[in-house]
């Protein structure tokens, strides 16, 4: 589940709550204290909720006693962006420009 698919399971309109921990997500939609997706009034459910946790008031065995409905995957870069920085499309942006730049000089 990526983290835009986590933010669809709010808790809201009948749609189930998960909150994602330390990439694990779980299931609060059973607990009285996130009715329609809200905990407390201070966490909303569909979000990665790693850092607000460390300051909670209870530990973290009491998200880890809900069901687990899966992990958090990391966004995928594509291999020509990761070395490069640059798309495919600015690179042939630069090509155009510079072929047009020669052309204009010769």
């Amino acid at each position: 589940m990526t983290i835009v698919e986590l933010a669809k399971f709010d808790g809201r309109d009948g749609r189930a709550a998960y909150v994602a921990v330390s990439n694990v997500v779980y299931n609060v939609s059973t607990s009285q204290r996130w009715k329609e997706g809200q905990h407390e009034g201070a966490h909303q459910a569909g979000q990665d909720l790693t850092t607000q946790l460390k300051s909670a008031p209870h530990v973290r065995t009491v998200i880890e006693s809900f069901p687990v409905v899966g992990k958090i995957e990391k966004a995928i870069v594509t291999e020509r962006e990761s070395a490069t920085g640059i798309s495919l499309l600015s690179i042939i942006i630069i090509a155009f420009v510079t072929l047009l730049m020669i052309a204009t000089y010769i």
